[in-house]
């Protein structure tokens, strides 16, 4: 009998943090982030403040005193993917055709790195995230500048003509251009983030150009096509690209 009410109270104790942890209350300060994962990177989306972003997801910490937790919506675009940032939370899947939720309540500032848990690709390894929780005013400076359209640079007009004349424009999105694609990552404040390809280098004048010109030199088997652009197009686009913050 002993072990049977063992097994009974830990079942019972199981099943009411797993039952605290599904329908966590919602406070009305929460904020909420709908996560899409694609082949082999991040998408997210602030539906309520008008912000969408990539493979960076910005935070606020939460005070327990007034919670402020993020809850997330997880979509899958292609594959099955999973999200997990192993400081803040546990995994959580995301499947085609099927709506999975999670929440983070962190109570301290700083940068939490997670990564695709669910083999789903070539580059699986290399579909890294970063979570930075901001203190309450950090998190709203970058929320405002998120929602900026893209500076037009006139100096830098050659580049975006080579942007928006190539087929760049049929997988990204940045404001205030013609590009509206939906493929790959939004571009609009492309130099607010630290890195790109999902992680797998430093966003730096080196890198950008690399990637653009070979991407199979930073992440074999990913779907980001080399452009086969000039010399001279491809250090006009990548100038046009750092004007992107």
């Amino acid at each position: 009998m002993i072990p049977i009410l063992i097994v009974v109270v830990l079942f019972l104790a199981t099943a009411r943090v797993i039952h605290g942890i599904q329908d966590a209350a919602k406070p009305a300060a929460a904020v909420e982030v709908t996560a899409i994962g694609h082949q082999f990177w991040w998408e997210f989306r602030y539906p309520h403040l008008g912000v969408v972003t990539a493979n960076e997801l910005h935070i606020p910490v939460s005070d327990p005193g007034h919670p402020t937790p993020t809850f997330l919506k997880l979509l899958s675009a292609d594959t099955d993917h999973s999200f997990w940032v192993p400081q803040l939370a546990g995994k959580t899947d995301l499947i085609p055709n099927r709506i999975n939720e999670t929440w983070l309540d962190p109570h301290r500032t700083g940068l939490f790195l997670g990564q695709c848990a669910q083999y789903c690709g070539t580059q699986h390894a290399k579909m890294l995230l970063r979570v930075s929780v901001d203190a309450p005013e950090t998190f709203q400076d970058w929320i405002d500048a998120q929602r900026q359209p893209a500076i037009q640079d006139e100096n830098e007009a050659a580049g975006r003509r080579v942007f928006e004349s190539t087929a760049c424009v049929n997988c990204h999105a940045v404001g205030g251009t013609n590009a509206t694609g939906r493929f790959g990552p939004d571009l609009t404040h492309l130099m607010s983030r630290s890195t790109i390809a999902a992680g797998a280098a430093e966003n730096t004048k080196e890198s950008l150009r690399l990637w653009i010109q070979n991407p199979d030199a930073i992440k074999p088997g990913s779907l980001m096509p080399a452009m086969q652009l000039t010399d001279a197009d491809l250090d006009a686009l990548v100038r046009y690209l750092e004007t992107l913050k």
